[in-house]
């Protein structure tokens, strides 16, 4: 039995759902979210509550239950609150700023990096030192913040780089003379 697979996923005020075959449609104030299950599971709604119950007993069938219940749950955050990841530059120098749609980054490079997020993806960089990244997808949302973490990874000697808010950074000693 699926721990997370037994939970119904409620559906706030506000954020309405359809099925139709293995296709469920999540409607919200931020948007619109579709997500096609595999066979193995029942997508249901009735009252405001979404239910995901496995076709059979295999072991397929039970991992695909947790995992569309999973997906049916971040639909319903996504449209109803949405995603945030937000991202620190440590280092002398280091800087991000907006310039129109695009996010321009200083990170001691020869050139300056410009970054265009893709479609459903706002970036914004309130501060120089930092930047945040908000969707509705969660996974796009965690790609995009990724993308940008890529440019210059927080080293392990003085730390500098861009990393995810509240990360930690393991710090090395030194060369010793």
């Amino acid at each position: 039995m699926s721990r997370i697979g037994k939970k119904p996923v409620d559906l706030p005020a506000g954020v309405s759902a359809s099925v139709s075959g293995q296709t469920i449609e999540i409607k919200g104030p931020k948007g619109t979210r579709a997500f096609k299950a595999t066979d193995d599971v029942t997508l249901t709604v009735e009252d405001n509550v979404v239910t995901v119950t496995p076709r059979g007993k295999s072991k397929r069938a039970r991992q695909q239950w947790g995992m569309s219940r999973t997906m049916v749950a971040n639909l319903v955050t996504g449209v109803s609150e949405g995603f945030k990841k937000e991202l620190e530059i440590q280092g002398v120098g280091y800087r991000a700023a907006m310039t129109g749609n695009t996010l321009k980054l200083n990170l001691g490079l020869s050139h300056d990096v410009d970054y265009t997020p893709p479609a459903g993806v706002t970036v914004t960089a309130p501060k120089q030192t930092e930047i945040v990244v908000e969707g509705i997808d969660e996974q796009l949302v965690g790609q995009v913040a990724a993308n940008i973490r890529q440019w210059r990874k927080p080293e392990p000697y003085k730390g500098k780089g861009i990393r995810y808010k509240g990360e930690f950074v393991f710090r090395k000693e030194g060369k010793k003379k």
